[in-house]
């Protein structure tokens, strides 16, 4: 009986959970709108009630949508997302592929348009082909192939400059012990000669 009434309050709650209005947006009925909110795709809420049939995402600093976010909102009417900057490169898959299966009632694609790579700025994301996609996906790998190699030269770079450092320091130090050698071995030297001079007058006198 207790397993039973708490699987009954887990729906519950999940069930309150998935008509809650996300937060830093605000809700009328079935009408969500997170407009002009300054939110970025790490800020943006992970989901929406599931009755949503009018979402506003218009207006904020948007580059990518996350896989699967706009999925389960099967009564969705209305969409507004221009005034985003999106990045069209490997990230706008999802958005474009999800602008394409809509009506063309639902017109969701106007002013969703690329701000970047500078080759697609201005496009509309809807109308992109996959070559197009592809591309800048290269230009993106490009750039992180170039800044990985800079990396690696500049470590290189340190790399060498310990090493020769490493190599001054040995030859510095293998010469101060040849000169510490030298000098221990000059005073032990003249030691010698002055213990030979203190007993000279011994073995004369002796004889």
């Amino acid at each position: 009986m207790k397993e039973l009434l708490l699987l009954c309050l887990l729906l519950l709650s999940g069930g309150q959970r998935s008509l809650a209005c996300p937060h830093l947006c605000s809700c009328h009925g079935a009408q969500v709108n997170c407009s002009s909110r300054s939110l970025t795709s790490s800020s943006l809420p992970t989901s929406f009630p599931a009755g949503t049939t009018e979402l506003r995402l218009h207006n904020n600093r948007l580059s990518t949508l996350p896989n699967g976010l706009l999925d389960g909102l099967s009564s969705l009417r209305s969409i507004s997302l221009h005034g985003n900057p999106w990045a069209c490169d490997c990230s706008v898959l999802y958005l474009r592929a999800w602008l394409l299966r809509q009506p063309a009632g639902l017109a969701s694609h106007l002013g969703v348009n690329c701000s970047s790579p500078p080759g697609l700025r201005g496009r509309l994301v809807v109308y992109l082909t996959e070559e197009e996609v592809l591309e800048s996906c290269h230009y993106w790998y490009c750039d992180l192939a170039l800044a990985s190699q800079i990396c690696l030269f500049v470590f290189v770079v340190v790399q060498a400059a310990l090493l020769v450092a490493l190599i001054i320091f040995l030859r510095k130090f293998e010469r101060l012990s040849r000169e510490a050698k030298r000098t221990t071995e000059e005073s032990f030297t003249a030691g010698e000669s002055q213990r030979e001079n203190e007993y000279a007058p011994l073995k004369d006198s002796s004889i």
